[in-house]
């Protein structure tokens, strides 16, 4: 089964201003994958990270909605020395530290993509053995 890491972004998404039309086809996308997971056709990663994260949104229906889904991930990564140390390696590629981390954790999981719609960081991890896409793809 395909192993899927989420960042924070695709668990937000549904809850942006769908006016604009890469946002509108960014939720129909997210929506869909959640489905996926939902029925069991992917299999979602959690994270300690993401926790964290999420533990700092501000909009409640935001944050129960993604602890739902972080509820049903069939495996859960908690950070450790390894992942930290790797998130180091790709802070210094001009990954931000807390994106850094979410990669280090979708690696350590054995993800088969790590989905975000954050484009800067798709095009930071290229380089990437690690499919890093947008939700769209």
């Amino acid at each position: 089964m395909t192993r899927v890491y989420l960042d924070i972004s695709i668990y937000n998404r549904p809850f942006n201003d769908e006016t604009q039309p890469k946002i509108f086809l960014e939720t129909q996308a997210v929506i869909f994958i959640l489905q996926m997971v939902e029925v069991q056709l992917l299999e979602l990663v959690s994270s300690s990270v993401l926790e964290y994260e999420n533990s700092h949104n501000p909009f409640m229906l935001n944050k129960q909605s993604m602890v739902r889904y972080l509820q049903i991930a069939s495996l859960r990564v908690l950070v450790d020395e390894k992942i930290r140390t790797k998130a180091k390696q790709l802070e210094k590629q001009g990954i931000k530290p807390i994106d850094a981390l979410h990669v280090a954790c979708a690696e350590a999981s054995q993800s088969d993509y790590f989905i975000t719609c954050d484009k800067r960081l798709i095009n930071r991890c290229q380089y990437l053995s690690l499919k890093v896409i947008n939700p769209t793809d």
